[in-house]
């Protein structure tokens, strides 16, 4: 066994190289045709989800095995090798294996435990049957790695540590509320109908919304999706929609889940930010961490104002004359000076500060105003204490919005009233980035998951999946050596079978007087002798070949016995080729 494994996948690269490296279906059969013809590789099969890239082979030479599947996937990723490169990882032969068995079990996925990578194996074995490109090797490999999904599930509670990327992109646009209680009643939009935007819609259907409605480009396949939700019993109301009426659909809608296969924008800003401004104001209700606060009839769009914080667990005002002046005044240098103020030493206590160019109390150090900087006993004359922690806090979100790159993990104010939600699953993204700057829009999308999904408690069931791994990994590494020596056992029993008949038809030559039961009882004998000296060295070989290194046992036996290389080669095709019938399609 040679197998190997070239990819790259939210573990190893950045969000936008995976977006620019994204393989359409065009692209993978192509990938998979030049694989072939490639010297090195034998067959192939590649995993191409929302958050990874894998192009498996069966190849011959390592070093030439990883030249040219890594310049394969450039080529047809259209992300430059030299880009490319620093994000790729390899795994070979065991490790290869284990690598995909953990993908299956989920152990590698964005969201811990999710299920849907089982279905995207399954694709990635169909199509390299269909192709032909999958051979003995990629149909046991992937057909294992289905049967040790399962049972990883079956097995164990792995899916209590994480759920489905729908559910948990859900549960990111609920903030701090129940999936049921935030989606109750609501009315959403799927665009696309394959399969990650048809579980979504299952999803939406599921957890209680009150309409689903399906855009796709084949209209045929949208009815579809919107036929199934109707009949699955869950209440929802469904209808399809040409993508055309999308525009219409945002501005009626409360949740949106785009999952297409475009590689340029479905919505980008503009057009939500259209469908924001021809939304009646009050028609949608908004939902949020405040969604009871209602807006005061004419009013913008709320933005959140400095408050003090009330209740029994509020942080006591601080008075200025509680606090030592020398430190106070530390304060003021370093916050008029545009320094954090965290980097003094003190503690305070944190207030949010509406985001705006000036400093919300008018302590920002002018040009024209060089006495601020140079002294901080002055900028701090006439200050109370409260001013003081609002001006150091607004110095500190400035320079560390500066300094860090964006992240964007909830794509809109924690506290501003959300009137449209939107998740976008598609990679490439299908929804602009910059939508999360409108007021009243909040995005997630596969970046922010992964962002989300980091710091997610492990469940305890994680390492018993990780022992199903290990296990699975020894036993198929065994069985693939074990069958690897195969066709040189069946060579030689075979060879055995021809000297035995040549020795029989010899014996009637000299003793032509044997009638046929005389015959019979000789040529079994003949036959147990050799059955006897074959079985111990077989069997041994046999073991022996399962284990690490192995396979040169195959070798020794083809040379102890002088075997003609060519009627092992034909053991090995037919023995394949029953496979292959055998296995059928990706169960």
């Amino acid at each position: 066994m040679s197998l190997l494994v070239v990819g790259l996948s939210h573990r190893s690269a950045p969000v936008s190289v995976l977006e620019r490296a994204s393989l359409a279906a065009d692209a993978k059969v192509k990938l998979l045709h030049d694989t072939l013809a490639a010297e090195p590789a034998a067959e192939a099969a590649v995993l191409a989800t929302c958050n990874r890239i894998e192009l498996y082979a069966d190849v011959d030479k390592f070093h030439a095995g990883v030249a040219e599947l890594s310049t394969l996937l450039a080529q047809h990723s259209g992300v430059a090798l030299e880009e490319l490169t620093p994000y790729l990882y390899v795994h070979y032969e065991d490790r290869a294996v284990h690598h995909l068995f953990s993908v299956a079990c989920g152990l590698d996925s964005m969201v811990v435990g999710e299920g849907q990578i089982l279905g995207q194996i399954k694709d990635a074995l169909a199509l390299g049957q269909e192709l032909h490109t999958a051979g003995r090797l990629i149909n046991d490999l992937f057909q294992q790695a289905l049967r040790v999904g399962k049972r990883a599930h079956s097995e164990t509670g792995i899916d209590r540590a994480g759920q489905s990327l729908v559910t948990f992109g859900l549960e990111q646009l609920a903030v701090r509320v129940p999936v049921e209680e935030w989606a109750a009643g609501k009315r959403a939009l799927v665009i696309g109908a394959g399969s990650m935007s048809s579980l979504a819609a299952a999803t939406l259907a599921r957890v209680g919304v009150a309409e689903v409605v399906v855009a796709n480009r084949t209209a045929d396949r949208a009815e579809r999706l919107a036929e199934i939700l109707v009949a699955s019993g869950t209440g929802v109301t469904a209808c399809a929609v040409p993508m055309s009426a999308v525009a219409g659909e945002l501005t009626r809608v409360d949740v949106v889940v785009s999952c297409t296969g475009a590689t340029g924008l479905v919505l980008t800003g503009d057009d939500v930010a259209a469908a924001m401004e021809e939304r009646p104001a009050g028609a949608v209700p908004s939902f949020g961490p405040d969604a009871g606060a209602a807006p005061l009839p004419g009013a913008g769009p709320r933005t959140s104002a400095p408050q003090t914080p009330a209740g029994p667990d509020a942080a006591e005002p601080v008075r200025l004359d509680s606090v030592d002046a020398e430190l106070v005044a530390r304060l003021a240098v370093l916050a008029a000076g545009g320094r954090r103020i965290a980097d003094a030493g003190a503690v305070r206590s944190k207030v949010a500060v509406e985001e705006r160019d000036g400093c919300p109390v008018g302590l920002e150090a002018p040009a024209s105003d060089p006495g601020r900087t140079a002294d901080g006993r002055a900028a701090l004359a006439g200050v109370d204490a409260g001013s003081l922690e609002l001006h150091g806090t607004w110095a500190d979100q400035g320079e560390a919005a500066a300094q860090r790159q964006p992240r964007r993990t909830v794509r809109s104010q924690d506290d501003a009233p959300v009137r449209l939600a939107l998740l976008d699953l598609a990679m490439p993204r299908d929804i602009d980035a910059a939508v999360h700057r409108i007021p009243g829009v909040r995005l997630v999308d596969i970046e922010s998951l992964a962002e989300a999904s980091a710091d997610a408690p492990m469940a305890a069931d994680v390492d018993a999946v990780r022992g199903i791994v290990a296990a699975e990994v020894a036993a198929f590494g065994a069985a693939q050596r074990a069958a690897h020596i195969t066709p040189t056992v069946v060579a030689l029993r075979a060879m055995a079978a021809e000297v035995v008949a040549m020795e029989v038809a010899r014996l009637d030559g000299r003793v032509p007087d044997l009638d046929d039961r005389q015959r019979a009882e000789v040529t079994q004998t003949v036959r147990r002798v050799v059955d006897k000296l074959l079985h111990a060295p077989t069997v041994r070989v046999k073991q022996l070949a399962s284990e690490p290194g192995g396979a040169g046992y195959a070798e020794a036996l083809r040379e102890l016995f002088d075997l003609d290389p060519q009627t092992v080669a034909s053991v090995s095709r037919a023995d394949e080729a029953d496979k292959n019938h055998d296995s059928g399609r990706a169960s």
